[in-house]
């Protein structure tokens, strides 16, 4: 760390005013790539954003199956960085460095990616940031839009759901986190449940259109104690039971739209417990809620936290629909946001299966658990 530190240090003393850097991210199953530059607003531009999806790869086993995952990324990986340095009608040279994720995320998979960033570094004698795929989602919609540290995070995606007070780059503090399932896992599983083809979570939303959200009632776990702490397990295992009684297609329907509608009572509650948190040590004059993640895509999410968010005079904002999902623009900002506070890493730095944005928070998953 120190030995790129002293490289750099003078680079970025005389830096130019854009910064600009390729991202690479290969945290599960999308092969991304990205070239990003910084503008003089502090925002970003991004110039190439290419994602290959695995749906097709993984769809018979419903699910993505590690192995699987990781030889796609070997096989793509060169194509889709050729095709976002192309598109950024740039060279390797014009970059200013690379970030690449390390973590959190499949183990086979990260390493893929952060090994051919890490030589890309290496060859060109250019800085590598090594990034926590959770800090790009967190920083991801200030690619678009200034936004004043702290704010209140809700990260909802396949593998995590956090709130969290971000105090700036590194610097994480969470409020509560799921004990169980992620949500975007629990809309998977229901969809899975259902009948809907892998990858089924974000068909949820489209079901449930043509529902009832009152037919069924469901439970809501934990939602009376726990503080901002959440569980979706216990909806799941009730969402499975009346799944082997349902009567026919419309029955299916109205499972979705009470299953979005419980999810949606859940995130309301929980979130104003984080908000209350977040308001005892908040620094600034602004109340900024930030939800971010895959699961941010979905439409109804939107609509209802944004309307919590103006009843507790809080200004929402998401990222760009495109930007919810993994990608690598995401990976790219949180390299220039991290290079201009001088994080930058060696050329040994290890993928991370599992890589908290906050160490110093207690892990709250496991059998016997009280809150």
């Amino acid at each position: 760390m120190l030995y790129y530190y002293f490289i750099f240090i003078d680079r970025y003393s005389s830096m130019k005013e854009k910064l600009t850097f390729l991202g690479i991210e290969t945290s599960c199953d999308e092969t991304a790539a990205s070239v990003v530059r910084e503008k003089s607003d502090g925002t970003g531009e991004i110039l190439s954003n290419i994602v290959s999806s695995q749906i097709e790869e993984h769809k018979e086993f419903g699910g993505v199956v590690p192995e699987i995952a990781a030889r796609a990324h070997v096989e793509k990986i060169e194509f889709i960085i050729k095709k976002a340095i192309n598109e950024s009608n740039l060279n390797l040279k014009n970059l200013d460095g690379i970030a690449a994720t390390a973590g959190p995320g499949l183990i086979v998979c990260l390493t893929v990616g952060l090994n051919v960033g890490k030589a890309i570094a290496g060859s060109l004698n250019k800085p590598l940031v090594a990034v926590n795929h959770l800090e790009g989602h967190a920083l991801s919609p200030k690619i678009n839009k200034k936004i004043e540290f702290p704010y209140l995070l809700l990260l909802i995606s396949g593998g995590h759901t956090q709130f969290l007070q971000v105090n700036g780059v590194n610097s994480y503090k969470r409020l509560g986190t799921t004990i169980d399932d992620a949500l975007g896992e629990a809309f998977d599983k229901t969809a899975k449940l259902l009948g809907i083809e892998f990858p089924g979570g974000p068909k949820i939303e489209e079901w449930a259109k043509k529902g009832d959200e009152n037919y069924f009632k469901l439970p809501k776990p934990i939602l009376k104690r726990g503080g901002c702490n959440l569980s979706f397990a216990g909806l799941k295992t009730a969402v499975l039971r009346i799944s082997k009684d349902l009567k026919n297609e419309k029955e299916k329907y109205h499972l979705a739209a009470s299953f979005q509608k419980t999810i949606n009572e859940i995130l309301y509650e929980k979130t104003k417990i984080a908000m209350k948190e977040f308001l005892k040590v908040k620094q600034n004059k602004k109340n900024t809620f930030v939800i971010a993640g895959g699961v941010a895509a979905n439409l109804t999410i939107r609509k209802n936290l944004t309307k919590l968010a103006k009843e507790n005079q809080f200004t929402s904002i998401f990222p760009p629909i495109n930007l919810c999902s993994d990608n690598a623009a995401m990976i790219a900002w949180a390299g220039i946001e991290r290079f201009k506070i001088n994080l930058i890493d060696n050329l040994e730095f290890p993928s991370k299966a599992r890589w908290p944005l906050d160490s110093s928070a207690p892990f709250l998953k496991g059998p016997g658990l009280k809150l």
